[in-house]
């Protein structure tokens, strides 16, 4: 069964997640720099199949683009262009906050919360649990 792939942008490190292959659950993968990002999927997909890829889309509270918007269209613009898998992006607003309740939910000691690695990847599986649960409907 295929799975979807989410992606945490930024230009220092990617947070990467996967869904199992039923398309419930979202599970944190890796942190890696964009430069090896699209080598990472290479290797990826000679093993697994993925149907779709999410992308976080950073705004501020207000809805406006960010700093960091521009480049997350970018990044799903290539990765559409080198994948052919569809790419969609999803408002990714405050999933660094619900990323660092969770780890302190999860009982993570303060200097594994402080690693950003550790941050983006559970954001990116925030974002894709998001839209999961926002296409239940139309992924089963």
């Amino acid at each position: 069964m295929a799975r979807i792939m989410a992606f945490d942008f930024g230009t220092k490190r990617i947070g990467i997640a996967v869904s199992d292959p039923l398309k419930i659950i979202a599970n944190p993968l890796t942190v890696m720099h964009p430069d090896k990002v699209y080598e990472f999927i290479n290797e990826y997909l000679k093993t697994e199949v993925i149907e779709r890829m999410v992308v976080g889309l950073p705004l501020h509270a207000d809805g406006t683009a960010t700093h960091s918007t521009q480049g997350a269209e970018n990044f799903a613009r290539s990765l559409r262009n080198k994948f052919k898998i569809p790419v969609e992006m999803i408002d990714e607003r405050y999933s660094s906050i619900y990323a660092q309740k969770a780890l302190i939910a999860a009982g993570a000691k303060k200097k594994d919360r402080q690693k950003k690695e550790n941050l983006d990847k559970l954001s990116a599986s925030i974002i894709l649990q998001w839209w999961m649960e926002q296409n239940e409907n139309s992924i089963i």
